[in-house]
């Protein structure tokens, strides 16, 4: 009878290609470069310091020109001595501190944006390793069930030679089973492919390659900022200690500065508007001939805020809630972010035990299982189909093995960026 044996899995080697191989680092690095995001983000900033130094400024002045009391019968300027051609001037001033509260507010608007340009790195970061993990699975799936998929093929032959030789063991359904685990994995590889498309258009809309990447053949290995070892049992107060710097906590604590603003700009409504003016009025000669004066006018005007109930006191009182809910927005991110982390490392945590069991005892055990029967059916003492689903088995343990590498790569990026702090 014809003998089967057990191919070692060589993953293709593609070192001679001429397009050297995208590795996570230069993903990463092309995608921030590329983010648009942080440009208009600096724009926005841009934005906020040139209000700020317009907010700071008093309006601008006012100015008239009059012509002022003259006869409706002659329009002579010379017929009556009230007649005069008036010029003024008017400048307002606003309320109390409104316009240097003006400026502090712009400004601390301004200083959020740094706060989000390092959220939104440390995002694109996170996004793109991701999204690069899951196109290196597939490619190392395709090149894993690519190598094994040349034992099916002598599987198949195995079965038809031993089938048709009058010695031979093999049934007509082994042969049928043989070709049906070969379509299997033809079929599984089709749908590989086609994820490996999906997933390397969505990386393509970060780091603005079109065509498709071939990634290195090793997986990286991340680095862990910070390790807990039971993050079931740390209290709330203890994570928050570790998140407390982030940058999106940052941020919003800028908007609660600029909300405390609001409030102080809301309560100058109690102080009075000030306008002073100037007018000076020139007057013609009379009918005589005789010198008239010219004539000046200063004057200041302002409000009496006196109705407060329905307007000052009701916008004072609608900053104070804004101020409030922005705290509250506050205190759910962080929330947010300490149920992140503690499921973040719960997760990794349990796949660090499942890749130890994996590497130390399911997959020599999968190996061992399937040498084992192959061995038997070659010695005419093992079934067929045993020996096809152990060799099926193990293809299935190695992909889960190295989908177990890929998660908790994932899950060490995520971690990662939940403990980011600073700038």
């Amino acid at each position: 009878m014809a003998y089967l044996s057990v191919l070692t899995v060589v993953v293709p080697n593609f070192a001679n290609a001429q397009e050297p191989p995208l590795n996570l680092q230069d993903a990463v690095s092309i995608a921030v470069q590329e983010d648009p995001w942080l440009t208009a983000s600096k724009q926005t900033q841009e934005a906020f310091a040139s209000e700020a130094i317009a907010s700071s400024s008093l309006p601008d002045p006012t100015i008239s020109f009059t012509a002022a009391s003259f006869p409706v019968d002659s329009f002579s300027s010379r017929q009556e001595g009230m007649a005069q051609l008036v010029v003024g001037v008017s400048q307002a001033f606003p309320r109390g501190d409104t316009l240097s509260l003006s400026r502090k507010q712009k400004n601390q608007l301004a200083q959020k944006q740094p706060f989000l340009r390092a959220d939104r790195i440390a995002k694109v970061k996170t996004t793109v390793t991701k999204l690069w993990l899951d196109v290196f699975f597939s490619q190392q799936s395709i090149r894993l069930i690519e190598s094994d998929r040349a034992l099916f093929e002598q599987l198949v032959s195995t079965a038809k030679a031993s089938y048709t030789s009058t010695e031979g063991k093999a049934r007509q359904q082994d042969v049928i089973r043989a070709q049906l685990e070969l379509t299997r994995l033809d079929d599984r590889l089709t749908s590989l492919r086609q994820k490996e498309e999906q997933l390397q258009s969505e990386l393509s809309e970060w780091i603005g390659v079109i065509a498709k990447s071939r990634l290195p053949d090793d997986l990286p290995s991340l680095t862990l900022k910070k390790t807990l070892l039971s993050p079931s049992t740390i209290p709330n107060q203890a994570l928050y200690e570790l998140i407390k710097e982030h940058p999106v906590l940052q941020a919003t604590d800028q908007d609660i500065l600029a909300s405390e603003t609001s409030v102080e700009l809301a309560q100058q409504g109690y102080k009075p508007q000030w306008s002073a003016n100037l007018k000076y009025g020139h007057r013609n000669d009379d009918p005589s001939g005789n010198d008239r004066a010219d004539l000046l006018s200063v004057g200041v005007t302002f409000d009496v805020p006196l109705f407060t109930d329905n307007k000052q006191d009701k916008q004072v009182r609608s900053a104070k809630f804004k101020t409030e809910a922005k705290k509250t927005e506050k205190l759910l991110v962080a929330r947010q972010l300490i149920a992140n982390l503690r499921s973040t490392f719960l997760q990794l945590n349990r796949l660090n035990e499942r890749a130890a069991l994996y590497h130390e005892e399911l997959l020599p055990q999968m190996s061992a299982q399937s040498e084992a029967a192959l061995t038997a059916y070659n010695n005419d003492d093992g079934d067929f189909a045993e020996a096809v689903r152990s060799q099926i088995a193990e293809i299935d343990a190695k992909i889960d093995a190295l989908a177990i590498a890929i998660n908790r790569q994932k899950l060490i990026a995520e971690a990662n960026y939940l403990l980011l702090s600073g700038v």
